[in-house]
């Protein structure tokens, strides 16, 4: 069984000029408020949930002309995050002009994270704050182990939280709280060969 590793640095003075002078050594490489951390490569299950994920997204979003969905690797660039690599990103078509140079340079519709048992504390605190700050409409937290979605809305910049929270069961049905979706969550987890975290 492979484990996913975080690191991060104690240096809290990481940038975006820094982080683009790092070795493209198959790692994720993303800074959050100054700090720099690094995670190795996700599990098959993980990247299983994402391609899931993405179908739905693709299918709802991106066929009909509402949105744009990539997944990782992609440089997103947002206030406080210089830069983070989220599993997914939803950029809706009429804010297209925000992606240039190579990256995604401006705050998107949607972010998803799939958690793994390393990343959990960064994707559920310390991404989830600077997500709020950022200003991000909509952030899903993904949690495997349970087989559910958390659904998060309304950021409030200053206290860096996100408002509104909505925890949809395995056997529900995930309506998104900023975009026309709905998605059956049991799909998101169903058929994979491999189901280690």
């Amino acid at each position: 069984m492979s484990t996913e590793i975080v690191t991060r640095s104690l240096d809290p003075s990481w940038s975006y000029v820094r982080w683009s002078q790092l070795p493209e050594d198959g790692n994720r490489y993303e800074v959050i408020d100054g700090v720099l951390y690094m995670t190795t490569a996700p599990s098959y299950f993980h990247q299983w949930i994402i391609r899931q994920i993405v179908f739905v997204l693709a299918e709802q979003l991106d066929r009909p002309g509402i949105g744009l969905t990539t997944w990782s690797p992609i440089g997103l660039l947002m206030p406080g995050c210089d830069p983070v690599q989220p599993d997914i990103v939803v950029v809706r078509t009429e804010d297209r002009g925000i992606i240039y140079d190579r990256r995604i340079n401006g705050v998107p519709a949607l972010i998803v994270e799939v958690l793994s048992s390393s990343n959990a504390e960064k994707d559920t605190e310390i991404k989830r704050g600077a997500y709020a700050r950022a200003g991000l409409p909509e952030y899903w937290i993904v949690r495997p182990a349970e087989r559910d979605v958390l659904v998060l809305s309304q950021p409030e910049p200053v206290s860096g939280l996100f408002l509104q929270s909505v925890r949809v069961p395995p056997d529900g049905t995930l309506h998104a709280a900023t975009l026309p979706l709905q998605a059956v969550i049991a799909g998101f987890f169903a058929g994979s060969p491999d189901e280690t975290l």
